[in-house]
């Protein structure tokens, strides 16, 4: 039986790394040919895209300036009392679309 090869070892990608990765996708519009250019697979880029969407992106150490941070706070106030608005509406409209029983 063959000797099969040793696996390939993952590679590590620091932070510095992954901005500019991110950088580049997004002045090209083309997340391909930023993962072209850096010779990575794209898979890894729109990974990448969709941390930094959410709060994982923060908690990792991503510091925020004071002045962004206090924007996030209040978008983030303004979402939930827009959530809260949505529910009461929701139960409203199905209050009063009941027909009644006559």
């Amino acid at each position: 039986m063959k000797d099969s090869p040793p696996p390939a070892k993952r590679r590590r990608y620091d932070a510095a790394f992954r901005a500019e990765a991110l950088r580049l996708a997004s002045e090209s519009r083309s997340t391909q040919a930023a993962a072209r250019a850096l010779n990575i697979d794209p898979k890894r880029i729109y990974k990448w895209q969709k941390e930094a969407l959410t709060p994982v992106a923060a908690a990792r150490g991503a510091e925020l300036d004071p002045a962004t941070a206090a924007e996030l706070r209040q978008l983030r106030a303004a979402n939930r009392r827009q959530a809260q608005e949505l529910d009461i509406l929701k139960k409203a409209i199905a209050i009063f679309s009941q027909t009644p029983d006559q």
